[in-house]
């Protein structure tokens, strides 16, 4: 699975970042991530101190991804309103769901603070990004003067993540798309009147 190029600790992490999207924290056994990875038997326990402490670099590495991929469509061109659509239009595999906001659901995850940190984070700078895009917006007109950037930032947020949910459910990802367009029509910057 993994060319003689990458390190040991990176196949590693990568495995358990895939393990922990597809079965969560307790299906995420040692014995799995050895598989999973090609490494040998007690290479986690020489790079890592437990499997604590690889879920933590993984989570982390999910988190740092999911930001970069969201950093670069809202810091990229376009209004306000255009960077906001390209965010909630970005290519996305809805039916595997979002791998950080799935950790949000793992019981496991979330009762290990130092697990939860970088989902929380994460979704907290994603939040305040898609706020100042609003606040932006307003100033610049697109936005109804009276929208509250940071609510309709949790708004964005929970669409994405419910279509995620939504979909995942019906096994189609027309309710996902459903959301998001109906997301944007809401949103959408009014055309004035003749």
């Amino acid at each position: 699975m993994y060319s003689g190029r990458v390190t040991t600790p990176e196949r590693l992490i990568e495995s358990t970042r895939e393990l922990l999207w597809e079965r969560g924290y307790v299906g995420t056994s040692p014995k799995a991530i050895l598989e999973r990875s090609g490494a040998g038997q007690g290479s986690m326990y020489h790079h890592f101190s437990g499997k604590p402490a690889l879920a933590l670099a993984a989570i982390r590495r999910t988190a740092e991804e999911m930001r970069a991929t969201a950093e670069e469509v809202l810091d990229g061109p376009g209004s306000p309103f255009e960077r906001v659509e390209a965010y909630l239009r970005r290519e996305r595999d809805v039916l595997r769901g979002c791998p950080v906001g799935r950790l949000t659901m793992d019981p496991d995850v979330i009762a290990r603070d130092e697990l939860r940190a970088p989902v929380d984070e994460t979704l907290d700078w994603l939040r305040e990004r898609l706020a100042g895009l609003v606040e932006e917006g307003k100033e610049e007109g697109q936005f109804a003067p009276g929208l509250d950037g940071e609510e309709i930032a949790a708004t964005i947020v929970a669409t994405v993540q419910g279509g995620y949910v939504l979909a995942r459910a019906s096994g189609s990802p027309t309710a996902f798309d459903a959301g998001i367009r109906g997301l944007l029509a809401l949103l959408r910057p009014a055309r004035p009147s003749r």
